[in-house]
């Protein structure tokens, strides 16, 4: 739980609100997530993550054999797969993509970031959907829009952190739609047409939120703490916008001291 609190805040505090016959899978699943996340930035050589990436392979297929290895996050998710019955598929499709995103290469357009964001993030939220007992196809589509907006953000986000290491992983089409290099972001460049990339990135996810809220009545109320991350995710987009989407204004690097309020009360009026 305390690598899930420290690496993955927000999904930590969205667990917290979940039933409590829930919760401990909710958390082994924000776990087993952030471990696999967390292999590209730990490893040095791609090789090593590989190694990293078919261990949890073996220990997917060992889990359902119901021999899972002596690891804490294995153990975890072990019990939850056979509480929950959980869908094998899912956990590998997040495994096979996250193997694949190792090559430190830009997403070429936004089509591929999406399609990212939908075998890593919206996997996961099926996932989580199962844990509360909900088979709805209505569900599963506003599930698939939010793990897109989800995927958008993160990659946003973690923009300021990649160009301190070199990198740029934003969509390439849109960068180049603007005239903007990945020079610029490395530099942090701040004119109209770097904010103009960021602009574009930033409201297809919050397409994507629109979306998924469009089947807010279809939705059964028993889903919706599996969508609670909608909140961090508005947040952001708000605040983006309040900087005039300046990927680097030092603000959007802090922490929303009232997110766990704002969780608690969407949660309260049961909304996503």
């Amino acid at each position: 739980m305390y690598c899930c609190m420290k690496r993955d805040y927000e999904g930590y505090l969205c667990s917290l609100l979940f039933p409590a016959e829930s919760r401990s899978s909710a958390f082994a699943l924000r776990a087993f997530n952030v471990e696999l996340a967390q292999v590209k930035d730990s490893v040095s050589e791609k090789t090593i993550g590989l190694m990293r990436m078919a261990f949890w392979k073996k220990t997917v297929d060992d889990i359902y054999c119901d021999n899972p290895p002596q690891q804490p996050v294995a153990l975890e998710l072990w019990k939850a797969v056979k509480r929950h019955n959980l869908t094998k598929r899912w956990l590998m499709k997040i495994i096979d993509e996250r193997e694949k995103n190792l090559d430190d290469k830009a997403y070429r357009n936004i089509q591929e970031l999406e399609n990212y964001a939908e075998n890593t993030q919206s996997s996961l939220l099926y996932l989580t959907l199962e844990i509360l007992g909900v088979k709805d196809l209505h569900a599963d589509h506003a599930a698939s829009h939010i793990g897109k907006a989800q995927g958008i953000v993160t990659c946003l986000r973690a923009t300021p952190y990649h160009g301190s290491r070199r990198r740029v992983f934003l969509p390439m089409d849109i960068c180049m739609l603007h005239g903007v290099s990945q020079e610029d972001f490395l530099r942090k460049n701040q004119d109209k047409n770097v904010r103009d990339v960021i602009y574009d990135i930033a409201s297809q996810a919050h397409l994507h939120l629109k979306h998924a809220r469009s089947f807010h009545k279809s939705v059964p109320v028993k889903a919706f703490p599996a969508f609670l991350q909608t909140v961090a995710l508005e947040n952001y987009l708000k605040r983006i916008q309040q900087v005039d989407f300046d990927i680097f204004h030092p603000s959007l690097q802090q922490k929303d001291t009232l997110l766990p309020l704002s969780l608690y009360i969407q949660s309260w009026r049961k909304r996503y």
